[in-house]
C-alpha cells in the first residue's frame, strides 16, 4: 500500500483529509436519478472511510460492498456500519471480482491510474464486475483540476476523455461538473460521468 494512504488514514483526522463529506450530495444526487431498488447491489471503489456507504445505509439499501486498498480505511468505515457491509481491503488494479454489481461508484480513483495499463486493469475490473444494464458513475479531477492529491500524481479528465476510455463497454448516460470545497476551503473542480453497461 502507498505511503499516501498510511499517512491519510494513519496520520490524519477527518477534517486533514481533502476528500472529507460528510453527505456526498454529488455522488447521491447522480443515485438518486437511477431510482434503484432497495436490494440491488452496489459497490464502492476506493470508498474508504467516506460517508457515502453510511448515507446509502440510511436510504435503505441492503447489498453493499466497500472496495478499499487502505485496511485502515475500510476499518474506520466498520466501525460505523458493523457488518451491514461487505468489505474488500485490495488494489483494485489486480482484483478479480467474484459477481456482478448494478451500480459502481467511484469518486478519485481512477485519477489515480496514470499509467495505461493500469486503466486498462481497472476497466477490466469494471467490465466483469457489472452486466449489461448497470451503471458506473466515475468521478476525476476535471482538466482545470488539481495536478497532485495526497503526494501523488493523477490524470485529469474531461467527460468525453472518460466516455472514450470506457467506451468499448459503456455509453455515457450524463455528465455532470461539480466543485468539492476541502475542508480547509480549497476548491477541486471534478468531472462525473454516469455510464451504462452495453
Amino acid at each position: 500500500m502507498s505511503d499516501a494512504w498510511k499517512i491519510a488514514y494513519g496520520d490524519k483526522s477527518e477534517n486533514e483529509r481533502s476528500w472529507t463529506q460528510p453527505v456526498p450530495a454529488d455522488s447521491l444526487a447522480i443515485i438518486d436519478l437511477l431510482q434503484l431498488d432497495a436490494s440491488d447491489s452496489i459497490i464502492d471503489i476506493g470508498g474508504g472511510a467516506s460517508y457515502l456507504v453510511d448515507n446509502l445505509r440510511q436510504r435503505g439499501f441492503t447489498d453493499i460492498t466497500l472496495l478499499d486498498i487502505s485496511l485502515d480505511a475500510l476499518t474506520e468505515s466498520q466501525k460505523r456500519n458493523g457488518d451491514s457491509l461487505s468489505y474488500i481491503a485490495t488494489d483494485i488494479t489486480q482484483w478479480i471480482p467474484q459477481r456482478t454489481y448494478a451500480l459502481w461508484h467511484d469518486r478519485a480513483v481512477f485519477h489515480f491510474l496514470t499509467e495505461p495499463q493500469q486503466q486498462d486493469a481497472y476497466i477490466r475490473a469494471l467490465t466483469t464486475a457489472t452486466h449489461t444494464g448497470s451503471h458506473a458513475i466515475i468521478a476525476t479531477f476535471a482538466p482545470d483540476g488539481p495536478e497532485m492529491c495526497s503526494g501523488l500524481p493523477v490524470q485529469r479528465w474531461s467527460a468525453q476523455q472518460l466516455a472514450d476510455r470506457f467506451s468499448e463497454s459503456f455509453r455515457m448516460v450524463t455528465t455532470e461538473r461539480h466543485e468539492h470545497t476541502t475542508p480547509w476551503g480549497s476548491v477541486q473542480p471534478f468531472t462525473f460521468v454516469l455510464l451504462k453497461r452495453q
